[in-house]
């Protein structure tokens, strides 16, 4: 198979840009740090890509609450249907939920596995694809309003808005969803919604994380059913798999809570993602 050469992921570089996010606070809709941090992701892209533009939207919320959510968008090469999209939420999750102790659950999530992480190995990729152009047109979503909840219903709002307008116009062939990809322990068993709505991308992903070297990672004999931004996209039609550590701290303790910090996440992590999924993208498709 033919390969573009493609650049080494620079996973130091990652981290920081993974320390930077939560540096900001946290990124909930309608706080300093959220536009603090989209702010800086524009500046960042803006850089590296070849179109970079911002999808602003309105969401109300089932409580009442009127939030302003943006989607970033770059885009790198042919921009037609046959592109490959990577996407990441940036948002951070506005109160810890699934904290152990109730006095924490009114707290807002730092978000450095949950947001930060994904959004870090993407900006990496980007300068890769900045350095040496990848061998056909890739899309990257950075999608607000994922993780604001705290039901399904105020769920994954970005991504509904990107499939329902641009992705309905124009959709990439297929994708790849980082979330929670971070942890310092870490293990990428198969998304079941992935398997049976992008089977061909799961088969893709997993069989290259095998080759590098990763496979007792990214376990294929291992399932895992997450309801996330993919799923938005395999009803539409659009295969999405989804890449997500859903085992994040001792009985999945640091997911949703004050404890989704920077001393939980790795830089060696972000690059096995970064590495796979790079090579995703290099080889012909």
């Amino acid at each position: 198979m033919v390969r573009a050469v493609r650049p080494a992921f620079d996973a130091n570089r990652a981290m920081r840009d993974l320390e930077r996010q939560v540096e900001f606070g946290p990124r909930i809709p309608g706080t300093d740090g959220h536009a603090e941090q989209l702010e800086w992701l524009q500046t960042q892209l803006a850089a590296l890509a070849d179109t970079v533009f911002l999808d602003p939207f309105q969401h109300v919320t089932k409580e009442g609450d009127e939030l302003e959510l943006t989607n970033v968008i770059a885009r790198f090469g042919p921009s037609d249907g046959s592109r490959l999209l990577l996407l990441t939420h940036w948002d951070t999750r506005p109160k810890a939920d699934q904290s152990f102790e109730e006095a924490d659950r009114e707290l807002p999530v730092n978000g450095a596995n949950d947001g930060a992480s994904g959004t870090a190995v993407l900006l990496e990729l980007a300068r890769m694809f900045s350095e040496q152009p990848p061998p056909g047109g890739v899309e990257l979503l950075f999608s607000d309003g994922e993780d604001y909840g705290p039901s399904t219903e105020d769920m994954f709002l970005g991504a509904r808005h990107y499939v329902a307008g641009i992705g309905s116009e124009n959709p990439p062939a297929f994708g790849i969803l980082l979330d929670m990809v971070g942890d310092a322990d870490p293990n990428f068993p198969i998304e079941s919604y992935s398997m049976e709505g992008a089977s061909q991308v799961v088969q893709r992903v997993w069989g290259i994380a095998a080759e590098l070297g990763y496979r007792r990672f990214f376990p294929m004999d291992a399932f895992v059913r997450v309801v996330d931004d993919h799923v938005q996209f395999i009803d539409a039609g659009i295969p999405v798999a989804d890449i997500i550590d859903f085992d994040y701290g001792p009985s999945n303790g640091f997911w949703h809570t004050p404890r989704d910090v920077v001393e939980n996440t790795s830089a060696q992590t972000l690059s096995m993602v970064g590495d796979v999924v790079a090579e995703v993208v290099y080889r012909n498709r």
